[in-house]
């Protein structure tokens, strides 16, 4: 009943108008559809793409073959498998985008079979919902010609419910949108659909600062602002190389540390390169905030071990694309969890309609979930954890310690 009887794999369009992955795994009486996002700034440790049209191929050839009669519930095994196909490390033989789609297919395709969503099938005590960590200006390698920070991010930290939550992000970016209008700022969009005017970063951060403050007060609970700094793409001939100035690793260091100070800056993701393990974690001693890894440990478990090791971070950012299955996620949120990290489960700033994120961010307990807060690819995964929140017995909003 939960054997696989039939997989399709296709070309389908990301939210950039890029080619990407979609595959659909058929059982007797299940189904499961997963489509695969990819990301602008990709860290150098992360399991590698290889051309939709290439991944398709080696689906047909080599993959599917071997997944014919598998059981949709062994769903380590069929990762395992998907490893052994490969035959690498990093999946650059039959692509972490063929393998990380036919992995969250799978999964979907089991919770199918049982009659349950993916987010009960994978832990059916799972209750709490994340608090939604979203982009309201964009910069860096997402929108060319505005601020060098990747991203500025809003989360309503005083949330009671997840409604309550993905509509105060909602507020917050209509009122930066005010607030540049104000200025007499005129500015586009970037990729994740996030405000990306040609302003200085302290300017963006003023604002954003404004703008949270504006709508706490109006919807009565705490509101805080966040960066991606995304300080990889920064990094050149051993500088961090801004619009405006070049710093060293140690001014790197106390640059973020006076921003989180000024700003009341809640959470900072990739402050510095993806190899400083010792810069971050000199950063995380001094400062008293999320001080989170993404292109540091790519959802890697070994390198996720070795921030651990270090004391780089107090916080994990998971990118299922990045490790490619969806029992290497489960193993890297658990390590984190395990040696007291926090999680943040994310998007890719290319991405598809494919809702697969938040339902893990609520299965495995992830305390915050980064999916932007506007575009249909970003409000799928908001408006499929209010339809979560709804069927839950007793839900509640994450424990943040």
């Amino acid at each position: 009943m939960t054997v696989i009887k039939n997989i399709i794999v296709r070309k389908i369009s990301d939210s950039r108008g890029d080619e990407t992955v979609e595959v659909d795994v058929h059982t007797s009486n299940g189904f499961g559809r997963a489509a695969v996002p990819s990301g602008a700034s990709k860290g150098a440790f992360e399991a590698k793409s290889i051309p939709v049209a290439d991944a398709i191929s080696k689906a047909k050839s080599v993959v599917i073959p071997r997944l014919i009669g598998l059981d949709v519930g062994e769903q380590k095994n069929i990762d395992n498998t998907l490893h052994e196909i490969d035959g690498t490390k990093d999946f650059s033989n039959i692509g972490g985008n063929l393998s990380i789609g036919i992995s969250m297919a799978v999964a979907k395709a089991a919770a199918s079979s049982s009659g349950v969503p993916l987010c009960q099938y994978i832990n059916v005590s799972s209750n709490s919902l994340p608090f939604p960590l979203g982009n309201v200006i964009g910069g860096g390698v997402h929108a060319k010609g505005s601020i060098d920070i990747q991203e500025i991010l809003v989360i309503p930290t005083g949330a009671r419910n997840i409604e309550d939550a993905i509509f105060a992000n909602a507020e917050a970016y209509k009122q930066v949108k005010k607030l540049l209008n104000k200025r007499e700022i005129v500015c586009g969009k970037g990729d994740e659909g996030a405000w990306a005017p040609s302003i200085s970063n302290e300017e963006a951060l003023t604002i954003a600062s404004e703008a949270t403050e504006d709508v706490s007060d109006s919807v009565g609970f705490d509101m805080r602002v966040a960066i991606d700094i995304a300080a990889t793409e920064l990094w050149k001939d051993g500088r961090y190389v801004y619009s405006d100035v070049k710093l060293s690793t140690e001014e790197q260091i106390q640059y973020v540390s006076e921003l989180i100070d000024r700003y009341n800056l809640y959470y900072v993701e990739d402050p510095l390169e993806e190899n400083d393990f010792e810069g971050f974690a000199e950063l995380t001693k001094q400062v008293r905030c999320m001080i989170c890894g993404d292109d540091l440990f790519a959802t890697n478990p070994t390198r996720i071990q070795q921030g651990i090791d270090t004391g780089a971070v107090n916080t994990v950012l998971i990118k299922p694309n990045q490790i490619g299955t969806v029992t290497g996620t489960y193993e890297a949120v658990k390590l984190a969890n395990d040696n007291g990290y926090h999680c943040v489960m994310s998007h890719r700033s290319g991405e598809t309609t494919d809702d697969t994120i938040a339902h893990l961010a609520v299965a495995l307990d992830i305390p915050i979930i980064k999916t932007g807060i506007t575009g249909g690819e970003r409000i799928a995964k908001l408006n499929e954890l209010i339809r979560i929140e709804g069927d839950l017995k007793d839900p509640r909003m994450a424990i943040i310690k």
